[in-house]
């Protein structure tokens, strides 16, 4: 059996980003396994710019910050296998793959890094009434059909949920020809960035209604319409609101969920809040030796906050297998509690002894807030009072 020492499941942002941090923190032996047939993840269906800001102080697209980071890898000589699906993990950080060139294969590792991204909330977890016509699509794979395949799924659009992906949509469909109707969100605020909602919807007049949802999918064969009704401060519709567009397309756009579930087979504990593992500030789950970041640990609103996330990842692992520091009982750990609209932090427990000089705590909160205060608590002291 061959043996490495740290395989990174995972061959997106995250995963390219984790590997580069390992090799330059001293491990040679590593191994990225993604199963699509290139790398990069969904980058390269990301063909818009506003990527990088933050990381190279300038505006790339998808494609182009994922080739930043892929001729790394290849200048590096970091191994790395396409077209390949993970299809077990153990205790003991067995991998058990598969592809078409090796067929069924089990290989051994010191550690794991866990990058395998997120995966878009489908139509059944929505409970909206109506057939199962042909017509609707997540925005992923719409954005997926337009960019990569070059299929256009419609001409009249209505999007359902205003995160990053369906207003990205709603302008990329509007650019090819479609007539997008409106974009309809359950909250009162937008999922979405802000220059997201100016770029993609303001600047093409596409309205945004919020606190409006999908009552009804009307349509056999394919959808020909749908029914909007405003809803309550319970997410109720109101009756007596409803609206009703005629369309071809249903775009969803309603929620991203961490992919986890190699996770929950080897036993890993997971946040209920972010669908992804309990770490703490080494970003190391509650196995030994098995680490995640990225869009498998909590979904992030940008590619450039992945990276530095995955770099702690891979250099976090790279320490485990060079030091090999024993694990400490759990005790010990501080375990950081969100509250008053901070929704979760990420890690979620802490030791102290392992942290060098500073630590990133990232959070999300659970709505819209101004004039506002951050506070941060420890043994009963504050010890920061930011207003924000």
């Amino acid at each position: 059996m061959k043996s490495y020492d740290i395989v990174i499941i995972g061959g997106g942002p995250a995963g390219l980003a984790a590997a580069i941090s390992a090799r330059e923190n001293g491990i040679e032996n590593l191994l990225i396994i993604e199963r699509d047939e290139v790398l990069g993840g969904i980058l390269n269906q990301c063909i818009h710019n506003g990527f990088g800001l933050h990381r190279f102080n300038e505006e790339l697209t998808g494609p182009e910050y994922a080739y930043r980071f892929i001729e790394k890898v290849i200048d590096l000589k970091i191994e790395y296998k396409l077209n390949t699906m993970v299809l077990n993990i153990d205790a003991d950080k067995n991998i058990t793959y598969i592809n078409k060139e090796e067929g069924f294969i089990q290989i051994k590792s010191k550690s794991i890094i866990l990058a395998m991204g997120c995966r878009e909330r489908a139509r059944g977890a929505l409970n909206i009434a109506g057939y199962r016509p042909a017509g609707i699509f997540s925005a992923g794979a719409a954005q997926h059909l337009v960019n990569i395949e070059g299929y256009m799924p419609g001409k009249e659009v209505v999007i359902l949920g205003s995160g990053d992906i369906g207003l990205i949509m709603a302008r990329r469909m509007t650019f090819e020809g479609a007539n997008v109707k409106v974009v309809a969100e359950i909250l009162p605020f937008s999922g979405g960035l802000k220059r997201n909602i100016v770029q993609c919807l303001d600047d093409f007049n596409i309205p945004l209604k919020l606190s409006h949802t999908i009552i009804d999918i009307k349509g056999k064969d394919r959808i020909e319409g749908v029914i909007i009704a405003k809803v309550d401060e319970n997410m109720k519709p109101i009756k007596g609101t409803e609206e009703y567009y005629s369309c071809d397309t249903l775009l969803l756009s309603v929620g991203l969920i961490p992919e986890n579930e190699l996770s929950k087979e080897i036993g890993i504990e997971i946040n209920p809040i972010t669908s992804g593992p309990i770490v703490n500030e080494s970003l190391e789950t509650n196995i030994e030796g098995i680490f995640s970041c990225g869009n498998a640990l909590h979904v992030h609103d940008l590619v450039d906050f992945v990276s530095e996330e995955a770099e702690t990842a891979g250099k976090s692992a790279a320490i485990y297998i060079l030091n090999k520091k024993t694990k400490r009982e759990k005790e010990e750990y501080i375990y950081l509690k969100a509250s008053n609209g901070i929704r979760y932090t990420v890690p979620s427990i802490v030791n102290i002894e392992n942290i060098d000089k500073e630590l990133t705590v990232r959070f999300r909160v659970g709505g819209v807030f101004t004039n506002k205060f951050l506070n941060v608590y420890f043994d009963g002291a504050r010890l920061i009072h930011k207003k924000h």
